[in-house]
């Protein structure tokens, strides 16, 4: 089976890998980008991964050009929702580039992620797989997070602190300095940030 894996960084690709790997899959990797912010996050994440696939002879393709706008306004109005939309356009995306590159199915990161909507991803993705006629393969990597932490680690890999969306990265970072896990709990824009 030819398979392509939607990468959402290298970390999260380290037990994936792995594992589709010992099955015997031919595999290849996708970076999408759209939704990393900023974009200095996002060129991080892509060395990170072109450093690690090298080093473990992983081909990806890199999805082209930076529309973090696009995605800003496929989400704004729908902030609380804004994880399926995400979700769907990378899930979408990496389908129908399998189905150009002639792949038999397709496949996430974001299944070994303890912090994602598991179920939400698997019912998306089969969704898409209807839509696009590219199968999608299934695995609930999420039982070797602690595996490919350590991993992760060894290998030095660039970790990073949130999924990538600005959302996320406003959730991560206002929570730890106000000490409140909900959004804009205490603060004010004259706060010393630095």
């Amino acid at each position: 089976m030819k398979l392509l894996l939607h990468i959402c960084c290298a970390p999260c690709a380290v037990y994936p890998v792995d594992v589709i790997r010992q099955e015997g899959i031919e595999l290849m990797g996708f970076f999408y980008r759209h939704n990393i912010h900023p974009l200095t996050e996002c060129l991080r994440r892509q060395q990170t991964l072109t450093g690690y696939a090298q080093d473990i002879d992983l081909r990806v393709i890199y999805q082209q050009g930076y529309d973090l706008e696009g995605f800003l306004q496929n989400v704004v109005w729908r902030e609380k929702n804004r994880c399926r939309y995400c979700y769907y356009d990378r899930l979408r995306s990496t389908a129908l580039i399998a189905r150009r590159g002639k792949f038999d199915a397709f496949s996430t990161t974001l299944l070994y992620s303890k912090f994602q909507k598991h179920e939400l991803i698997r019912d998306i993705a089969q969704s898409v797989a209807s839509e696009t006629g590219v199968k999608f393969y299934y695995r609930d990597f999420r039982r070797g997070w602690k595996e490919g932490i350590e991993k992760s680690k060894q290998l030095k890999l660039y970790r990073q602190q949130y999924c990538g969306c600005i959302y996320s990265e406003k959730e991560r970072y206002l929570t730890k300095l106000t000490g409140r896990a909900e959004p804009n709990a205490g603060f004010r824009p004259e706060q010393n940030i630095g």
